[in-house]
């Protein structure tokens, strides 16, 4: 009888001991999958759109100011570009931003649709229209408004040279979607003249806008002191405009190439309230990651694999 109940005694401590190691496993496997689980959702965050919107996200206004064939050391600490050098001081500056190509076309048309769709001239855009996609098509597409100022141009969507004006200069005429449609042309592609008119409010100022200055201005017929006073004309008149006043928005003043060297390292200045003020970086950028830059604060898909894979410039802005 002492026997029995000493192995029923056993019998029950085994028992007791296999339930408790069951309940302990059991645990731990609830304990890794809920490890499991955080790490999932961290990684499903990780990926959200709230989480990966740049810095760069609610810009109400984007402006490109593009000028010609002037190096980095051209530009930075020169005694006659005292007005670009104040903008650099004032706001942020690229120090590593590089051009795509030589001459200028290509640069253009690679800035504006991520590709320069083997465009390795200056030729002018009658006869040569390009069937592609392009930032103008993206903004429009979603919701937004754009306009190309033009200076010298003798009348909305003029594709001829004449005087100080250059084709070459102005990308958007060489889009077959934008020039095979008359009004959307003539609508979108405008005398510089109209840039006071249209920034009187912020209403009628566009979301995009692309500015070109004639040849004389942007420095490429003429001295660097030439386009600095140009600028110091103008850029004012941007910044200092209601949509600068009362919205986030972005001035980027940028060159299209360097005077030919395989480096093609140029000037590219953020300037308004966005961008963080007397930032520089010396991450490599160039016209690619200034398109990338545009299209993810305004959640517009890229154009080519060349914008989508370029670095947007997330870092300047505040």
């Amino acid at each position: 009888m002492v026997k029995r109940r000493s192995w029923l005694y056993v019998a029950a401590v085994l028992a007791v001991v296999v339930l408790v190691g069951i309940a302990y496993v059991a645990a731990g496997r609830h304990r890794a999958g809920a490890r499991q689980s955080v790490a999932r959702a961290s990684a499903v965050a990780s990926r959200s759109p709230a989480t990966l919107t740049p810095q760069s996200a609610g810009l109400a206004h984007i402006f490109v100011i593009v000028e010609e064939n002037k190096s980095y050391s051209e530009i930075v600490d020169a005694p006659t570009a005292p007005y670009i050098n104040s903008l650099i001081e004032q706001y942020a500056l690229s120090t590593n931003y590089h051009g795509l190509f030589h001459p200028s076309l290509p640069n253009y048309i690679a800035l504006t649709s991520g590709s320069n769709y083997g465009i390795t001239d200056d030729r002018g855009p009658v006869g040569n229209e390009i069937a592609a996609a392009n930032i103008a098509d993206r903004i429009e597409a979603g919701g937004r408004s754009w306009k190309a100022y033009a200076e010298s141009i003798p009348s909305p969507a003029y594709a001829a040279d004449s005087g100080e004006f250059a084709t070459r200069h102005v990308p958007f005429l060489y889009y077959k979607d934008i020039m095979g449609n008359v009004q959307r042309s003539r609508t979108h592609i405008v005398p510089l003249t109209e840039l006071a008119t249209d920034l009187r409010s912020e209403r009628t100022t566009p979301d995009f806008a692309f500015i070109t200055p004639n040849v004389c201005n942007d420095m490429h017929d003429c001295p660097i002191a030439t386009g600095d006073r140009w600028l110091a004309n103008t850029v004012p008149l941007i910044l200092g405009s209601e949509a600068f006043t009362t919205t986030r928005s972005l001035l980027v003043v940028t060159w299209d190439e360097d005077e030919g060297t395989a480096d093609n390292h140029v000037v590219t200045i953020l300037a308004g309230n966005s961008v963080k003020p007397g930032y520089q970086s010396g991450g490599r950028y160039d016209h690619y990651s200034l398109l990338h830059t545009i299209e993810a604060a305004w959640q517009l898909a890229p154009l080519t694999a060349n914008d989508a894979q370029a670095a947007t410039m997330n870092e300047f802005f505040k």
